[in-house]
This record gives C-alpha cells, sequence and structure tokens, in this order.
C-alpha cells in the first residue's frame, strides 16, 4: 500500500515539473512575442528617443541629433534594434530613463511595491467581495437580497473608476475628513513600524476601493450564475435530502466548487488591474509603476514605457501560472498535463 502510495505522488510531481517546464517555454514565446509587438509599435510613433533630448537640451543642431542617435544605436535598421534590446533584458538592463535620469530597473524597482500592494489589495476585496455577494444573491434568488446585490453591482460596474475615486475623495477626505486625499504615507513624521502600517492602510484603502468595485460587479454576477448552476446539480440536491443546514449546503457544498470560474477571471484580469491602477494612482497620487507609466508617456521616455510594459508582461503571464497551479488545490480532481 505505502508502496503504491509512493509512486503515486512520485508520478504526480513528474507530471507538475513538466507540467512547469512545459508552460514556462510557452510563457518565454509568449514574451517574446509581445516584446517585439510593444517595441515595434513603440518605434513606430513619430519621432523618437533622441528628438526628445534635443528637446529636452534646447539643441535643433542637426550634427548633435544625428550623433545621438549613432550612440543610443537608433541609425540601425529595427530588427538589429531589436535584438540589441532583448540581449539587453536577459541581462537585466532595461536602459536609462532621460526623464528621471536614471536606470529604468532602479526606478521600476522602487514603485513595484507599491503597485503590488494596491493591486492584491483590490483583487483580494474584489474577490471576497464578490464571493460573497454572489452567493448571497444566489441564495435568495428572486427575493429583495437578490434583487439589491444586482442593482449593486450594476451600479458598481457602469461606475467609472476616476468617477468613484473623486467621489471618495469628497466623501472621506472633503467632507468627512476620515481619509488622506494622495500618497502612501505621511513623509513628515518619524514612524515607528506600526505607525507605519496604519498610515499605509489608511492611505490605501480609497484607492483599493476605487480599483475594486468594477471587479466587485463582475465576480458578483460571475458567483451568482455559477452557484445557481451548482445548487441545481445532484449531489447539492442530496446533501439537502440528507438534512444537511442551509449554510453547510451553500458553503461547503456549492461555493467551493462555484469558485472555480472566479479563479480563472482573477488571472484574466491582471492586466486590467495594471490598466485601471495607471488612473487610480494618478488620481490618489499613489506612488506606483502606473502613476510612473503615465509620467513616461507624458515626458515621452520611450526605455522607460519599455520597461514598464515588460515587467507588467511578466507579471501577467506568472499570475496566470500561478492560478493553473491554484486549480488543482481547489479542485483535487483537475490533473496538470
Amino acid at each position: 500500500m505505502s508502496t503504491g502510495l509512493t509512486t503515486g505522488a512520485t508520478g504526480a510531481r513528474r507530471r507538475r515539473g513538466r507540467y512547469l517546464l512545459r508552460r514556462l517555454g510557452q510563457s518565454a514565446i509568449v514574451l517574446g512575442i509581445v516584446l517585439l509587438l510593444q517595441f515595434t509599435l513603440i518605434h513606430l510613433a513619430p519621432g523618437d528617443i533622441a528628438d526628445v533630448i534635443a528637446g529636452d537640451v534646447q539643441s535643433d543642431d542637426p550634427e548633435f541629433i544625428i550623433q545621438l542617435r549613432r550612440d543610443l544605436g537608433l541609425d540601425q535598421p529595427l530588427p538589429i534594434q531589436f535584438a540589441f534590446y532583448v540581449g539587453r533584458l536577459l541581462t537585466l538592463d532595461l536602459g536609462t530613463s532621460h526623464a528621471f535620469n536614471m536606470p529604468v530597473l532602479t526606478l521600476i524597482l522602487d514603485r513595484l511595491p507599491a503597485t503590488l500592494l494596491l493591486m492584491f489589495s483590490a483583487i483580494a476585496l474584489a474577490f471576497v467581495a464578490g464571493a460573497a455577494l454572489g452567493t448571497i444573491a444566489a441564495a435568495f434568488r428572486g427575493r429583495w437580497p437578490d434583487v439589491l446585490v444586482t442593482i449593486s453591482a450594476l451600479l458598481f460596474y457602469a461606475t467609472p473608476v476616476f468617477l468613484v475615486g473623486i467621489g471618495l475623495i469628497l466623501i472621506f477626505t472633503v467632507w468627512l475628513r476620515w481619509l488622506p486625499m494622495s500618497g502612501m504615507y505621511v513623509t513628515w513624521v518619524q514612524h515607528t513600524w506600526w505607525s507605519l502600517a496604519v498610515d499605509i492602510a489608511r492611505h490605501l484603502i480609497m484607492p483599493a476601493v476605487s480599483l475594486s468595485l468594477f471587479f466587485v460587479a463582475i465576480y458578483t454576477r460571475l458567483m451568482r450564475a455559477t452557484m445557481l448552476e451548482v445548487l441545481s446539480q445532484d449531489y447539492v440536491r442530496t446533501a439537502w435530502a440528507k438534512g444537511l443546514s442551509p449554510s453547510r449546503v451553500v458553503l461547503r457544498h456549492a461555493a467551493r466548487n462555484a469558485l472555480l470560474p472566479m479563479v480563472t477571471m482573477l488571472g484574466l484580469q491582471v492586466g486590467s488591474l495594471l490598466g485601471g491602477a495607471v488612473l487610480v494612482e494618478t488620481v490618489f497620487g499613489w506612488p506606483g509603476i502606473g502613476r510612473l507609466a503615465f509620467e513616461a508617456v507624458f515626458r515621452r521616455d520611450v526605455p522607460l514605457v519599455l520597461g514598464i510594459l515588460f515587467f507588467s508582461s511578466v507579471l501577467v503571464l506568472m499570475v496566470n501560472l500561478l492560478v493553473d497551479l491554484l486549480y488543482t488545490r481547489l479542485d483535487p480532481r483537475i490533473v496538470l498535463r
């Protein structure tokens, strides 16, 4: 018996290892295609970084611009420029931001923790709230809780993210004066680790809520539809027939299986979260990658834009891989192949 269990565990580990290798290879191919598209589209735009730098130093000398293009490698054909760009990426050399006069990698790593904190707070809030509201709506189908949740979800879905942020600022900062309006923490106060955590949490509430409400609506509708389908399954009717309590049937037998489509949607929404973070971080002055991307585009900082797009692509691919692995934890019947 123990030999069989050991053999089964070894086989499962081997399947998981082969799956990871295959997915990593697929992710590398996808990343290469995405990088090619990003690089091509940015370089098809009128002008280049040499024109921007020449404008910053207020020089219209043709010889200066020609020499600058030569130094930056912009005089080479586009395929050769892309090959050099990929070669630098392999050594994590993302170039230098001319707008900030700093290495792109340093700028991104400085802003990345703030964006990850905002993103994961927003997605956790959206996932938990959406699952809870969708379960309530399905459990009270056709009654007033279902109607209230459905109307609220439609309202959240239809309201633009930036408008939600402005409304929260007016209510909780201007009128009630409960929450700070912008930034990540108060910079002029000497913090202990606990007071810093509390200060960051207070600054995080409004950006996280603003970014999450749209996804709360999506997850609520998806959870409600999935729960209604699961509640009609034979094993759920069997649980009712055994005399189990309604809360146990809904939470233990139905909700767990209904979460699988939610997990799939979570992986697909990471890219949308990054797009929404640009608006939210700009409205609330949150010092993350989204705000940095806005500034990079505004200043036509091509190396910084490409660096942010590269990190965003890697993040999306990593989250989708983690979601696939999480599937096997939620449903042991799923086998990685």
